[in-house]
């Protein structure tokens, strides 16, 4: 697992983000985003991802795009992101696009370890997560949750149902947690740093005022 690391070492509030190439190409700008947004000093961990399917996924499942299924191997990388957080004296809040963004959801629901979630347009069609999130309880206070306006139009039939999905998963979260759904103009595949940027702000910005 390949960490890179932006900001300041030494600032009690961290953020943790799985990421791929394409992410990391563009999380410099991510990092300029939320630090002119919030005007707070922080710790930005990039955590790479190898196999996108797989290490993030919280199980299995059939593939919906190409021929690669999903795997389960969600549970593996949160043991690796953990000893990442272990100074109990700093903040630590966990996020990420797509995929990325559904495991950080996840994460949420099986540790205490974070104090919000900036989930930027998160896989939530992937099979069972709704029904994983109506049995569990998350254990992050503040959520964030966005979407593109025209993401639901996936040819795809199981991603068309993301917007549906989305919006299920803030009735559930918001009967005991601080949590917002906000729609971004476009597709998937627009703004991605932009998108996380905003979520990661929002996330600060509620849980230290």
């Amino acid at each position: 697992m390949d960490i890179y690391e932006y900001g300041s070492a030494t600032s009690d509030i961290v953020l943790i983000q799985p990421v791929d190439d394409h992410d990391l190409n563009m999380i410099k700008n991510e990092y300029a985003e939320i630090k002119r947004t919030t005007g707070v000093d922080f710790q930005l961990i990039a955590v790479k991802i190898s196999d996108w399917n797989t290490e993030l996924s919280p199980w299995e499942a059939p593939a919906v795009f190409g021929k690669e299924n999903f795997g389960s191997g969600a549970q593996k990388t949160l043991s690796e992101i953990l000893p990442l957080c272990a100074d109990k004296t700093k903040n630590y809040y966990i996020g990420g696009y797509s995929l990325a963004g559904l495991f950080a959801l996840w994460s949420a629901y099986q540790t205490d370890t974070f104090e919000g979630v900036a989930a930027a347009s998160p896989s939530v069609w992937f099979p069972g997560f709704i029904d994983f999130m109506k049995i569990n309880e998350i254990k992050s206070k503040k959520i964030y949750l966005s979407l593109g306006d025209k993401e639901a139009k996936a040819r795809n039939p199981l991603m068309a149902t993301v917007a549906d999905k989305i919006k299920e998963a803030q009735a559930l979260l918001s009967k005991k947690n601080d949590c917002i759904m906000e729609w971004n103009e476009g597709n998937h595949f627009k703004d991605a740093d932009l998108r996380t940027a905003k979520a990661f702000a929002w996330v600060l910005c509620h849980a230290l005022n």
